[in-house]
């Protein structure tokens, strides 16, 4: 639809909900609110057409779109041969008084005709896979079967896909048309968690971990996200021939940790050539959420999810026998003392209205008997912020915390900080082009803004190299409301595998609207 910039109020009708919605959009971003008057009708006779100056359908059938007989105002006959582009060319000079004429429809790429049905037709498989997947869990750089069956099935599809990062695999489709080189990725392994659901499909899977055998779960929706990209993958092959540019399938391992001692996850896929050759323009991932009502994305610009860092503190003392502690230097009372002044650092220290910090000590070790005043106490925790030079000030004052404190005492501290993510940062403009996108998958009263997360992804590492986008996928448990629902990492995690279409969808229509 064309309209002029300037020109009086004009009254539109569009017969397609789905342009419909489009067309509002588009109208609010060019500051077309107060010109424009669009309206959506499923039904429009002879009488009703007379109230607007320009109609829409597809296919076209009214032969003129007037307010009056003013023969300017006319379009020529619309019939089914009238394509959208010549209707486009015929209204353009009705509305262009002045000769400034904007276009309200976006010019991305159409939406191939036979697009839903194939959706429809793939997505029992990606359930199947989804399920597949979760009942047969696999740890980070041990996800060998996983790796094998995603691979068989990319290259039953006709893509160059290669293994890399371990247990990881790329895919490439490539179009006929010039366009775009997208990347979607999703993430593939597992947890040493034990299932408590009772599924038919549920995970029984147990392995050696840290010593022990442990339950193997997906309990954090990676069997999802996997089952998606798969099922993006095969939608997207079929419409090979009608879609334009390069899409780049990332399925990575290890998103979760690799072993002490192994490299693994987004770091590897990169250092492994992931984005390059082709290098893409932009990267797309999504995560499922148990909490999140079913079907409904959730996003937000910029920081999105924190980074993650992994501190070890080792304090070192001097033993002593427990009933003469005062001919010893005991190291668990430094500790308690660090703990204790680690959490100043974010409530007296860091300007927490900026952005959040969080310090979390998860693991202490020391001593071998009651009544010994142990030597040395090893402390582990996590650090969350959203801020990067917030980070890295952070990691300054835990250093100088403990060394401080440490010192008052005569004992000595080495600490360690280990980079686990980065702050996930959703590049602006990359989520400002997208939202119709995901507004077209979803609906547009199912794409929401939602606050940043103290929560940490690798993706994060992707987003230093191209623009990145990330964003959440609802899947709870209808039975339950948002309070109820199990957190992830957790055995009674669960999550409805019902509208998994709304994620292929979403990757699908990014790749077709993208645009330089």
């Amino acid at each position: 639809m064309y309209a002029q910039k300037n020109a009086a109020t004009i009254d539109a009708v569009e017969l397609d909900e789905k342009a419909f919605t489009q067309s509002q959009q588009n109208i609010a971003v060019a500051s077309f609110v107060n010109t424009i008057n669009i309206f959506q009708s499923n039904i429009i006779d002879f009488d009703t057409e007379q109230q607007y100056d320009l109609i829409f359908s597809n296919p076209p059938f009214f032969k003129s779109s007037l307010k009056s007989n003013d023969e300017a105002r006319n379009i020529a006959m619309h019939n089914d041969a009238l394509s959208y582009e010549s209707l486009i060319k015929k209204a353009k000079p009705l509305l262009d008084v002045n000769g400034i004429a904007v276009s309200l429809f976006s010019n991305a790429q159409q939406q191939p005709k036979n697009y839903q049905q194939i959706v429809n037709q793939t997505m029992p498989k990606v359930v199947e896979w989804r399920r597949d997947f979760h009942q047969n869990p696999e740890l980070s750089n041990r996800e060998f079967k996983t790796q094998e069956k995603i691979y068989n099935h990319l290259l039953s599809l006709g893509l160059e896909v290669r293994k890399l990062a371990k247990t990881g695999v790329v895919a490439i489709l490539k179009t006929n048309k010039s366009g775009p080189t997208i990347a979607l990725r999703a993430d593939i392994d597992a947890l040493p968690v034990e299932e408590r659901n009772d599924l038919n499909f549920k995970s029984t899977t147990k392995t050696s971990y840290n010593g022990a055998e442990v339950g193997v779960m997906h309990a954090c929706g990676h069997d999802a996200h996997t089952a998606i990209l798969l099922g993006t993958a095969t939608v997207l092959s079929k419409l090979k021939n009608e879609i334009s540019g390069t899409v780049v399938f990332l399925f990575q391992p290890a998103e979760e940790g690799a072993p002490s001692g192994e490299e693994g996850g987004a770091r590897l896929m990169i250092k492994e050539g992931c984005l390059s050759n082709p290098k893409p323009d932009a990267i797309f991932g999504l995560h499922i959420e148990a909490w999140g009502d079913t079907a409904k994305i959730y996003y937000k610009p910029e920081a999105f999810m924190a980074s993650a860092d992994l501190f070890t503190i080792k304090v070192k003392g001097k033993q002593a026998h427990g009933a003469t502690p005062w001919d010893g230097v005991d190291p668990i009372a430094v500790s308690a003392q660090i703990i204790q002044g680690l959490q100043t650092i974010v409530s007296r220290q860091e300007d927490i209205i900026k952005a959040p910090v969080v310090i979390t000590v998860g693991k202490i070790q020391s001593g071998v008997r009651f009544n010994i005043v142990p030597e040395e106490a090893m402390l582990e925790g996590t650090i969350r912020t959203l801020d990067t030079k917030m980070r890295l000030d952070v990691h300054n004052r835990i250093k100088q915390t403990a060394t401080n404190i440490a010192a008052a005492s005569n004992a000595t501290v080495e600490v360690n900080i280990e980079s686990k993510t980065l702050v996930t940062y959703n590049d602006p403009k990359l989520v400002e082009k997208s939202l119709p996108s995901l507004q077209k998958a979803a609906g547009k009263e199912n794409v929401v803004l939602t606050p940043w997360v103290t929560g940490g992804e690798d993706f994060s590492f992707y987003g230093e190299n191209i623009p990145a986008f990330f964003f959440y996928l609802g899947a709870r448990n209808p039975k339950l409301k948002m309070e109820q629902a199990p957190s992830h990492h957790t055995p009674d995690f669960y999550i409805d595998d019902s509208r998994l279409d709304v994620g292929v969808k979403a990757f699908c229509q990014l790749v077709f609207d993208y645009k330089k």
